[in-house]
């Protein structure tokens, strides 16, 4: 069962709070930070990307940058731009796109129910990914970033959060220059936090949705600071980390396709010829096509677009990961006609977040920059769900959820 507990935030004052909010540390490389915060001395990206205060070019991974990033966090609280709050609190973080909104509990959420399986993975994580963000939390000793967490829907939590939704006025309330609205509440109310502290015991799993790198990182750093310390009782801040816990019916996953530089040597025709050995394929022309169905796929090439449906056979839905549609995509295409072996490493790979839009893909290989693109069905939150359940991993690069969680709205301090 889910153990979570409300925490001090450190959080921006108001009037601050459009300039300190960001986008998260891993969706931008340093120069895009570096142009996003010019000329704004509040940014968090001071804080989650320091390397930004450093000339151009600077290794982010040199140890003076992780300085500089609780030097940065420090000038933030004397300066007044990030404050703490006097008492534990929940907090209510919704976020609106395209006229939907989804609703979540920012929590602190246990280190151990991370490290026993209670939260549950759908990804792999990479080591030296993993050692960035400890080597962060571990000198500023905070969760600067929150993970995304989704939780099997339960429908007196979700009456709890509209109640304080309706009832109170938003502590923020702002659109961002992506046109995301963000939504943010203080639960006050003691027996509001002990209530929703008790729904969550009853919650089996909670399932990271976005963010394993941080999770991994953050629950990494508790688990040392308990191994350090010899009066370890287990009730301690760093025993928990920073999440935004939405309900799983409440999320949507976007498409996340791909792009190829190169057809492994074969021509359009002979690529196209060798699909129809597993795939039904169509020609769709030049008008953009997008896949319509769970194993329908949608190809461009040579200006021109194709529905490719999968054969009966070529894959298994009983089977959690043999049912993805990356799976099928990834075997019989990229590795068994393109071979593409690894899409960790293979060079001739991109990869390209449904939010960019199937223009992007066009737009890629008309370009020259690539020669081929392939779009997927979206999964959805019951296969990620199953994939979890089951203690599977999913292929690389499977999911993509937007929004994505402002950075700086606030922060959980380790002790």
């Amino acid at each position: 069962m889910a153990i979570i507990k409300p925490f001090k935030g450190i959080r921006p004052p108001k009037k601050y709070v459009t300039e300190v909010a960001s986008r998260p540390y891993d969706v931008l490389n340093s120069e895009e930070a570096r142009k996003e915060a010019k000329g704004n001395e509040k940014s968090l990206y001071h804080i989650i990307k320091p390397e930004i205060d450093f000339p151009v070019g600077k290794d982010e991974h040199d140890p003076d940058v992780y300085e500089k990033a609780v030097e940065n966090f420090n000038k933030f609280q004397g300066k007044g731009w990030l404050t703490q709050d006097e008492k534990e609190h929940y907090y209510v973080y919704a976020q609106t796109m395209n006229d939907r909104t989804q609703y979540g509990l920012v929590v602190g959420s246990s280190v151990n129910d991370y490290l026993t399986g209670v939260i549950k993975k759908h990804e792999l994580t990479r080591k030296d990914k993993e050692e960035d963000r400890m080597k962060h939390v571990r000198v500023n000793n905070a969760n600067m970033e929150p993970v995304f967490f989704a939780y099997p829907e339960n429908p007196e939590l979700d009456a709890i959060v509209q109640k304080v939704v309706k009832q109170q006025t938003p502590e923020y309330d702002f659109v961002s220059s992506d046109g995301i609205g963000h939504h943010f509440w203080i639960i006050e109310d003691e027996a509001i936090i002990q209530k929703i502290t008790e729904l969550f015991a009853e919650i089996p799993y909670l399932y990271i949705a976005d963010g394993h790198h941080r999770s991994a990182a953050a629950a990494l750093v508790g688990a040392e600071k308990a191994k350090q310390n010899p009066h370890h009782t287990g009730k301690e801040e760093y025993n928990y980390f920073m999440a935004v816990c939405f309900p799983a019916n409440q999320l949507k996953i976007m498409d996340y396709n791909r792009v190829v530089k190169d057809l492994n040597g074969l021509t359009p025709d002979e690529f196209l010829c060798q699909l129809s050995e597993d795939f039904y394929v169509v020609d769709k022309g030049e008008t953009i096509y997008r896949p319509e169905k769970l194993h329908n796929f949608s190809l461009y090439l040579d200006k021109h677009w194709y529905s490719l449906d999968a054969k009966p056979g070529t894959y298994d839905d009983n089977d959690p990961i043999g049912v993805l549609d990356v799976t099928i995509s990834s075997n019989l295409i990229l590795d068994k006609i393109l071979g593409i072996k690894d899409l960790r490493t293979d060079k001739r790979i991109d990869f390209v977040g449904g939010l960019r839009g199937l223009d992007e893909l066009k737009r890629r290989v008309d370009s020259g920059e690539m020669l081929v693109a392939l779009a997927l069905y979206p999964v959805s939150m019951k296969q990620l769900i199953d994939i979890a359940d089951t203690g599977n991993i999913m292929p690389p690069k499977t999911t993509w959820f937007e929004p994505k969680l402002r950075s700086g709205l606030v922060i959980h301090k380790l002790s």
